[in-house]
């Protein structure tokens, strides 16, 4: 009876914690918000940086070492290219550059800051986001939008990429 019981619970035990395999949730997050006052769109990127470094090593074919202390200036550059293949802006119809401001890290999150200068006002917003959606086709790119005191968010996965928001 002993015995029985024994088997049950370990095979019980097996079948629980096969049963619930953890599966990692590939999600960046990303905040626009347009500051009349300045003429701008300033622009926070939050990103995995575990996955960040494993995208660019995939797409560069080297080891990367973003958000520790092994972190090199060369690695920074691959990393201002990299946002700006895949990160882009389109404010009334027309694209406008992006100036990479500075990063911290926050946690396990590279955090990067930039903006837009020179936006007097704002018609559109088309928003092209493939950041690590070329390394995993899992990924999730969330737009959160602030114009004006207006709401607005994008989710831009593998099969939907761009975004466009009117005002």
């Amino acid at each position: 009876m002993k015995k029985t019981i024994l088997y049950t619970f370990f095979v019980l035990l097996i079948l629980t914690t096969s049963a619930f395999s953890v599966h990692k949730f590939y999600m960046a997050i990303y905040q626009l918000n347009y500051a009349p006052e300045k003429k701008m769109l300033q622009i926070t990127s939050r990103i995995f940086v575990d996955d960040l470094n494993k995208a660019l090593e995939k797409k560069y074919n080297k080891k990367l070492n973003l958000g520790t202390d092994k972190e090199a200036s060369e690695e920074i550059v691959l990393l201002k290219k990299y946002l700006a293949e895949n990160f882009s802006i389109k404010v009334n119809g027309q694209s406008k550059p992006m100036t990479f401001l500075s990063k911290e890290l926050d946690g396990d999150v590279l955090v990067c800051y930039s903006n837009i200068k020179g936006i007097s006002k704002i018609n559109s917003l088309e928003i092209f986001n493939s950041v690590l959606i070329d390394w995993n086709t899992e990924q999730q790119n969330i737009t959160h939008v602030t114009v004006l005191g207006v709401k607005n968010s994008l989710l831009l996965t593998d099969s939907s990429r761009n975004g466009v928001l009117k005002y």
